[in-house]
């Protein structure tokens, strides 16, 4: 799986976050804003040699780890068996394609879902075919694409209880101060990320079996070698990874909205924007 933004969106994202003007860009990089137009549009380098030094002073963003992306850099491929009761779904539609998670307890069968994709039938299909009961289903924000399958879903389920971080949510389905969920031995907690959404969450599932890391669901607030748009703002959202993200032990598992699964330490070590 590719990154979800290209070394053009990063960069395009940096320079925003810095309010550095498309010349001032350019300039600093060493080519022309024609082609810088063209790097930010298709990621693509060729034959630019690009000055990543000053390019990264200019736009607030690590040189090296910019020149990583470039050189091609991807996180590490996950061997997920390590969690045994771990699911990923990538569902596509609209020009896009988006990540949910479905985690369960081996012993009492009793699962959560995190998002729902576009497409509910590969997690109807995984939860009757594991003979699984879904108990929870929790968003990391409301944006449309994590949440298009949902009504499909919970027509399925209407038992499963819905957790959120939206305050436009009924009462029973907000997310609590220090709130524990329990499925079965695993333990779920929350960490509020907003930046990217008002409303973005970060879940917490650990106490595996066999003493497997912790499983970090961001939604869309950090990316392997990106973070998500600051809708709500950059600033913000940059604040909350640092501090509720990447504070988290080395080995975390982050399971992102869109592109390939990272660690906390690849993006400590590779994440351009830190």
């Amino acid at each position: 799986m590719n990154l979800e933004d290209h070394l053009g969106d990063i960069i395009a994202k940096g320079r925003t976050i810095a309010g550095v003007s498309e010349a001032a860009t350019a300039r600093a990089a060493g080519i022309s804003e024609s082609e810088l137009a063209s790097l930010e549009k298709t990621g693509t380098v060729g034959s630019l040699k690009i000055n990543f030094a000053a390019l990264g002073k200019t736009i607030g963003m690590a040189p090296q780890k910019l020149e990583a992306i470039a050189r091609g850099w991807l996180p590490s491929a996950k061997d997920l068996g390590i969690w045994r009761e771990l699911r990923t779904f990538t569902t596509a539609g609209e020009g896009m394609t988006v990540n949910c998670y479905l985690v369960w307890d081996e012993v009492t069968r009793d699962a959560a879902l995190f998002d729902s994709g576009l497409d509910p039938a590969p997690i109807l299909n995984c939860i009757a075919e594991n003979q699984i009961s879904l108990r929870h289903i929790f968003i990391t924000h409301s944006h449309w694409d994590h949440v298009n399958a949902l009504p499909k879903i919970r027509e399925g389920w209407p038992k499963a209880k819905l957790h959120s971080g939206s305050k436009n949510a009924p009462v029973d389905q907000r997310n609590k101060p220090n709130e524990i969920v329990h499925l079965g031995g695993l333990r779920i907690t929350h960490r509020e990320t907003p930046g990217h959404a008002e409303d973005g969450v970060t879940y917490l599932v650990g106490n595996w079996q066999e003493d497997a890391p912790h499983v970090a669901i961001v939604g869309d607030t950090i990316f392997a070698g990106s973070i998500g748009r600051g809708n709500q703002s950059w600033d913000l959202a940059r604040q909350k990874i640092r501090e509720q993200i990447l504070s988290l032990p080395s080995e975390t598992l982050i399971c992102p909205g869109h592109g390939p699964l990272t660690t906390v330490a690849e993006e400590r070590e590779h994440n351009p924007f830190f």
